[in-house]
């Protein structure tokens, strides 16, 4: 993976809905028996381009939500966006998911699937197409969509990086 220069953002003063990603009961074998607990997956952002995810896992479902949200509030991102959609195509890989996504046009909706479709959701966007291929394991899935959203640029930080004026990106 690349090195990410996102922004983090402190969870004061922001409105966050929470989305559950994905739960599942888990097994530890010991010599005495079966333990069971719970692991879930969360998203969490403003919808106005603030996300962060989490993972839970405790004796409880409640509880490894709970914990869940707690972890994400502690990285949140500021991802660039378009008015309601990305500002361009982009690939990412974690794991074994990899996942492809690209600008739609205004009323498109989210076209993506469902671990994807939280982060889009969270972040504030209502127009992409997205893809997910090879692994669907939902934590990889969301871990993937969101460093694809941390690596957009915006046309202001494209005009930042080449030195140049903001005219000049779409005008060559």
């Amino acid at each position: 993976m690349a090195k990410i220069n996102a922004k983090k953002v402190k969870a004061t003063d922001l409105e966050l809905k929470d989305r559950l990603v994905a739960i599942k009961r888990v097994t530890k074998v010991t010599k005495g028996g079966r333990h069971f607990s719970f692991s879930a997956v969360v998203v969490v952002g403003d919808e106005k381009g603030v996300v962060g995810y989490g993972l839970g896992k405790a004796g409880e479902v409640t509880s490894a939500i709970s914990k869940g949200i707690e972890d994400a509030k502690k990285n949140l991102y500021r991802i660039p966006l378009n008015k309601e959609t990305i500002p361009h195509e982009m690939e990412a890989k974690y794991g074994g998911a990899r996942v492809f996504m690209k600008p739609a046009a205004p009323g498109s909706g989210v076209i993506a699937g469902g671990a994807m479709r939280a982060v889009f959701e969270s972040v504030g966007i209502h127009d992409v197409l997205a893809k997910s291929m090879g692994s669907s394991n939902p934590h990889n899935l969301v871990k993937a969509t969101v460093h694809a959203l941390l690596e957009m640029r915006d046309a202001y930080q494209v005009a930042g990086v080449r030195g140049i004026k903001m005219e000049k990106v779409f005008n060559g």
